[in-house]
């Protein structure tokens, strides 16, 4: 990684979010979640489903460890990616990049399939409830990074992370009370 250039300061014009912007560097469409971030209401959200959309595409052509294989590279070009266009926007961590929301919620996919629908809904609203509320570790996880004064695709993936730990871990727990049950 290279350090990162200092931030615009508000007095500096920052880009207008728009598709041109979005397809003008492969960073920020990445990070942009291929457009899914431009929604003007929950891009956040936006990006989930664009990443269960997505995933459900993936599974039709790749295998599990083809899947995880993808997850482990988007990871990587996510970090890369969402640190391009944070520092592009002269944001650390702008709303709209949904990368870190995109890549997260493929990995509670990935770990919970096979899986049906309703188990999937349940993934999608309580990743939804962590990644937006963010209690507890969720919450830590974001001001660690932003506390720290961290810019970079590392602070921007990581709450995340944590809120896709969160949700599995409210799935496991929760299949295996109802198995026990």
């Amino acid at each position: 990684m290279t350090p990162q250039a200092p931030l615009p300061s508000p007095q500096e014009a920052r880009p207008r979010l728009s598709p041109r912007f979005v397809f003008s560097h492969p960073a920020h469409a990445i990070a942009l979640g291929f457009g899914s971030g431009l929604s003007p209401l929950a891009p956040g959200t936006a990006g989930t489903l664009w990443a269960w959309v997505s995933f459900l595409v993936m599974q039709l052509w790749l295998t599990h460890t083809q899947i995880g294989l993808v997850i482990v590279a988007s990871l990587a070009l996510g970090w890369w990616a969402c640190a391009v266009t944070a520092q592009h926007l002269g944001r650390a961590d702008p709303g709209n990049i949904v990368w870190d929301e995109v890549v997260a919620f493929w990995i509670v996919l990935w770990v919970i399939a096979p899986a049906g629908v309703l188990l999937q809904v349940m993934a999608f609203a309580l990743f939804r409830f962590f990644d937006a509320v963010k209690p507890g570790p969720v919450g830590w996880a974001d001001r660690l990074f932003h506390g720290l004064g961290w810019r970079g695709g590392l602070g921007i993936l990581f709450d995340d992370l944590v809120a896709a730990a969160c949700t599995l871990l409210v799935i496991a727990a929760g299949v295996t009370l109802w198995r026990w049950l």
